[in-house]
């Protein structure tokens, strides 16, 4: 007996059993961290470049003094999105472990617990709203104390009423493409407005209709909301929405006239054509039921990425009159 005691401490006390159970340590105190930086959706920040949106259009992109000014903004507003991703989770933990996806989420999986959720998410968005206040003019951080407030009534209320949790969502991703003008100063076209805005509103549409489409079978287990919206709705939403996004930038492009002095040719005007030629291929995604992740359609569909270049590129000669 007591040699099977002393063989078996020695297999315990063995270096490969040790190192084994430094690696399980090791692994169990990055964990949390690890799972809150997941929560934080570090894909999703790819989002928040839509803060260069305004000064883009207005072609001032060619100063220290601008990108210093937008870098700031995106890490502030990727703060406060990443808060409102936090507080999100951890009050959708319960649903979020009935969807075949989502169930995988570090709040939902057990990994992040929910009181850490709230207290992380409330100290960056504080964090946010404090630093916008010092380092930015006023009207940039009321705009993003605004979208905090707004997101986080959306969390807790806004997000179960039929339409409006449409116009919340939509409205967050204008406030992006808002920002980066207002913290600059730089004036905001109504057709720059309308364009993003009801851009904006097609994407929203269009991944509700996908997830509606996807989880049909659950009766709404995981966005309880679903269940109240049919998809001839929500198909109806995201096709409008892209009519006017595209009637918007026409009249934008157009509002510019003709060949500018110097210019080759009409870029403004020839960008309708890739304009129009992005919504029609994400139109395809969305038809299917499948934009109900639209960072991975813009940043995994080759053809669409080829479009978007081509747009950029047109744009761009436009603005500096190439």
């Amino acid at each position: 007996m007591t040699e099977r005691t002393t063989g078996a401490a020695a297999v315990l006390d063995s270096p490969v059993v040790v190192q084994g159970r430094e690696a399980v340590g090791a692994r169990r105190v990055f964990a949390v961290p690890l799972g809150l930086l997941r929560t934080a959706r570090p894909r999703q920040w790819v989002k928040n470049v839509l803060v260069v949106a305004a000064p883009a259009a207005a072609g001032q992109l060619v100063s220290w003094h601008t990108a210093s000014r937008l870098a700031l903004v995106f890490a502030l507003f990727t703060a406060a999105a990443s808060a409102v991703y936090l507080v999100n989770d951890a009050r959708d933990a319960a649903a979020d472990r009935a969807h075949p996806v989502k169930r995988h989420r570090p709040v939902a999986a057990g990994l992040v617990p929910v009181p850490l959720a709230y207290a992380t998410g409330t100290l960056l968005g504080l964090g946010a709203a404090v630093a916008s206040a010092v380092l930015c003019n006023p009207m940039t951080a009321a705009l993003l104390i605004a979208y905090l407030a707004m997101q986080f009534a959306y969390c807790v209320r806004l997000k179960h009423v039929l339409v409006v949790d449409l116009a919340v969502v939509t409205t967050g991703f204008l406030m992006r493409a808002m920002i980066g003008g207002v913290a600059l100063a730089i004036p905001l076209s109504r057709w720059f407005l309308i364009t993003a805005g009801f851009g904006a509103l097609f994407m929203v549409a269009a991944k509700r209709y996908s997830e509606a489409v996807e989880m049909e079978a659950a009766h709404g287990a995981t966005r309880a909301l679903l269940t109240r919206y049919t998809t001839g709705y929500l198909r109806f939403v995201w096709q409008l929405a892209a009519g006017v996004a595209v009637l918007g930038y026409c009249l934008w492009a157009l509002e510019s006239g003709g060949v500018a002095h110097g210019a080759l040719l009409p870029w403004r005007q020839l960008s309708v054509i890739a304009f129009i030629l992005a919504v029609l291929r994400y139109a395809v995604f969305a038809d299917r039921g499948t934009a109900g992740a639209p960072e991975d359609v813009v940043l995994r569909d080759r053809p669409l990425a080829v479009i978007g270049l081509v747009w950029a590129a047109m744009y761009g000669m436009a603005v500096t009159d190439l």
